[in-house]
């Protein structure tokens, strides 16, 4: 009798360990939030204020809570506009995390140490002209950030950002379709743009639109790939669809490199 209630104990405990490890095969992974923030400044003394503080400050206090692929990024466009800029990328696995980022900075005395300059400026002589902020949630068939894979030096690669305004919520809701069902994120893949996020606006200043990044090992390689994706059958097919017409009102592109303490 023993014997026979170890063995339906075994069956019981075999079956219902085969049911959660399928559960977490079929799972899908959470779906991230990204934080991009634009901090626009006038010259190279700003900048190396905002270097020391992203460096030496956020990046490691963003570390030490186990937050990792922190992406400091400045606009090749710098050397020749009044107006310049630089983008911190950081990635959250839930908008929990994005809200509480402030008080955990603020509670990190190695942060406050390191960040003296940043923190401590005064009114007359910020760092800064001013900050945006955008929030973002990760597209459901690209839901995680991806690392690219470039063996170029920070300084010659390309990584393009590109926002995408619809005119309305459901033209926007119709090109973040394109993206996911008709499958434009996997043309991007096949024809290896390095795709580092995909993702829809959900906190900005131009809404409704959809943001993401592509990576590249040098402006040519750049050119290159987008040459071959307008010329792609699948593009012209999907971009011809009577369905998806008419879904982007207007597309701003930028043009980054990785500062060289970036974590990519």
């Amino acid at each position: 009798m023993e014997k026979k209630v170890s063995i339906l104990k075994w069956s019981f405990g075999g079956m219902l360990l085969i049911i959660l490890l399928s559960w977490n095969v079929n799972k899908k992974p959470m779906r991230e939030f990204y934080q991009l923030t634009v901090y626009h400044f006038k010259n190279a003394e700003k900048e190396k204020v905002l270097d020391n503080y992203f460096q030496n400050a956020l990046l490691p206090a963003l570390h030490r809570m186990k937050i990792n692929n922190v992406g400091v990024f400045k606009s090749w466009a710098n050397d020749t506009v009044a107006d310049k800029l630089v983008y911190v990328f950081v990635p959250f696995k839930s908008l929990e995390m994005v809200t509480e980022l402030p008080s955990k900075l603020k509670a990190d005395g190695n942060y406050a140490s390191a960040g003296t300059e940043y923190l401590d400026a005064a009114y007359n002589d910020p760092p800064y002209s001013r900050i945006e902020t955008i929030l973002l949630r990760a597209f459901p068939l690209a839901p995680q950030m991806q690392l690219p894979s470039l063996q170029s030096a920070k300084k010659e690669r390309v990584y393009e950002l590109r926002s995408y305004e619809s005119a309305t919520e459901k033209k926007f809701e119709n090109k973040v379709q394109m993206f996911n069902q008709g499958d434009e994120i996997g043309l991007f893949k096949r024809l290896n743009f390095n795709a580092i996020f995909y993702s829809e606006v959900i906190s900005g200043s131009k809404m409704p639109n959809l943001m993401y990044m592509t990576s590249f090992e040098n402006k040519a390689a750049r050119d290159e790939h987008w040459k071959t994706f307008v010329s792609d059958p699948y593009w012209k097919n999907l971009s011809s669809m009577p369905e998806y017409q008419n879904n982007v009102s207007h597309i701003d592109i930028s043009f980054l490199y990785p500062a060289d303490y970036s974590d990519f």
